[in-house]
């Protein structure tokens, strides 16, 4: 079917550089990881010093996976997908490429301020006043290029992928702000303008929904666009989309109290807290289940397509962590998993298997399209990638649930006088061999992350740029 097209070709620019940083902040992020958990299984790494401790590199470590990491994919993927189903160019060459710098310089801000301990002491809200600003001032920016590129689209129709985006762009500003609301008293020095149990709700309030939008609404949009597009599939239902987009954003933001069970926080709102997780298990799978359906007639593609391989797993591991989530929720549960290794265990099987899975599955099947190739540069490499990547996943999830349970049953355990049954190292101890097992895991991640490098390296030195701006242009026509 042939449309008049308009001449001016994608901007690809923007993506390919989101995607290459992807690449090289997902090494920096989980190699960092294997050290800190190395540190916990030889505590002489800590070196010694403040900067090289554990409680400093660990805040760097989460900002780097979730936003270095996870934000970049984020990045590269909506402008990709949003400029693709619009049919049009970012609305702004030049705020697209101040979105990416601005990035990259909040990231940057974070690896000098964290170990010196500049920190809010928030969860996931660490970084100090001044780039907390710059954060909020690039996200702004980058809803005026998403939602921008979205009014002067040529398609009538707005695809279900753009509206997780948009969703998980709108509630992310919102999450950020109102969290960082904060009286500065010196250049790197701020405090909450809450206190005691509402600034607790408040951060809970932004550190779940950080999870369910930035590490999951933002993740569904790249599911429903890469999904069908790599298995060559139509998605399976397009109203079990709509339901399930609605349901998840209504419920999610809800959610929040669960992390504060057992707390000063009121009762009815940790009660609140728990209902809506266990509800959100119902649009959570919904979601996953409407990835899955989408292979019907296509799973033998999975015997020969390692990328395929990468989204059809992170949608099963997304599946596993949001039963999981729920169940953790819960009152009883909770009281033996909060402050274990099980907790642990529960944000690695959503981060290793489903955000950082589908991610690479993502830029594997972007790469070669924006750099003008056919293929990546070794299919071989991509299928050890998914296994190495797997078996690491496995592992580190495995060995937290079992140390987790472990430390939750000898905390609560009570001799018959009431005097506790095991001191606190004695339950360290019991750990040891599970945190082994953790830092063996990650390694196995982290190294599949370096055949991922050498992949795009490889691939991407096979191409010239008048090819991959030839192949923006050609992107255009074949939207038709």
């Amino acid at each position: 079917m042939s449309t008049a097209i308009s001449p001016t070709a994608y901007n690809y620019k923007v993506v390919r550089q989101f995607a290459i940083m992807t690449v090289v902040w997902g090494i920096l992020g989980m190699g960092l990881g294997v050290f800190i958990a190395s540190q916990l299984v030889w505590p002489e790494l800590n070196f010694g010093l403040p900067w090289t401790s554990f409680g400093r590199l660990r805040p760097l470590h989460t900002n780097l996976v979730i936003f270095a990491f996870g934000g970049c994919a984020l990045f590269a993927t909506s402008y990709y997908v949003v400029q693709r189903t619009c049919q049009t160019r970012l609305i702004s060459d030049s705020l697209a490429a101040f979105t990416f710098w601005g990035w990259q310089a909040v990231i940057v801000g974070a690896i000098v301020t964290l170990p010196l301990g500049y920190t809010t002491t928030k969860e996931y809200a660490e970084l100090e006043w001044p780039i907390a600003i710059l954060l909020a001032i690039v996200w702004v920016t980058y809803g005026l290029v998403f939602f921008g590129t979205i009014t002067k689209r040529k398609t009538k129709h707005i695809y279900v992928g753009n509206w997780f985006y948009g969703a998980f762009i709108v509630v992310t500003a919102m999450l950020h702000i109102v969290n960082h609301m904060s009286l500065p008293v010196s250049l790197f020095k701020s405090y909450s303008a809450y206190s005691g149990a509402t600034d607790a709700m408040i951060q809970w309030w932004y550190g779940h929904n950080a999870v369910g939008f930035f590490l999951t609404t933002g993740f569904l949009g790249m599911m429903y666009y890469f999904v069908p597009k790599q298995a060559e599939r139509p998605i399976y239902s397009y109203r079990l989309s709509i339901v399930h987009f609605w349901a998840l954003i209504t419920l999610y933001i809800w959610a929040g109290p669960h992390h504060l069970h057992y707390t000063a926080l009121p009762d009815w709102a940790q009660s609140l807290g728990m209902a809506m997780s266990i509800i959100l298990l119902a649009p959570s799978w919904g979601g996953m289940i409407n990835g899955m359906m989408t292979l019907s007639g296509a799973w033998h593609k999975l015997r020969t397509d390692p990328i395929l391989r990468f989204l059809v797993v992170s949608l099963a591991f997304y599946g596993m962590s949001t039963f999981e989530g729920p169940m953790m929720a819960i009152k009883t549960v909770n009281s033996l998993s909060h402050y274990t290794d099980w907790t642990i265990g529960h944000v690695h099987a959503g981060a290793l298997g489903w955000v950082a899975m589908i991610s690479i599955g993502a830029i594997y099947h972007m790469v070669p399209k924006l750099f003008g190739r056919a293929q990546m540069h070794s299919t071989g490499l991509i299928n050890a990638h998914f296994w190495l990547a797997t078996i690491g996943t496995v592992l580190y999830i495995a060995s937290m649930w079992v140390n987790g349970i472990t430390q939750g049953l000898m905390w609560r355990a009570i001799n018959d006088d009431g005097t506790l049954t095991y001191s606190f190292v004695e339950a360290l101890q019991a750990s040891h061999p599970g945190f082994i097992v953790r830092a063996l895991g990650g390694a196995f991640f982290a190294s599949g992350m370096l055949l991922m490098a050498y992949n795009v390296y490889r691939t991407v030195r096979a191409s010239d740029p008048v090819e991959a701006e030839a192949a923006a242009k050609i992107a255009v026509v074949g939207a038709h």
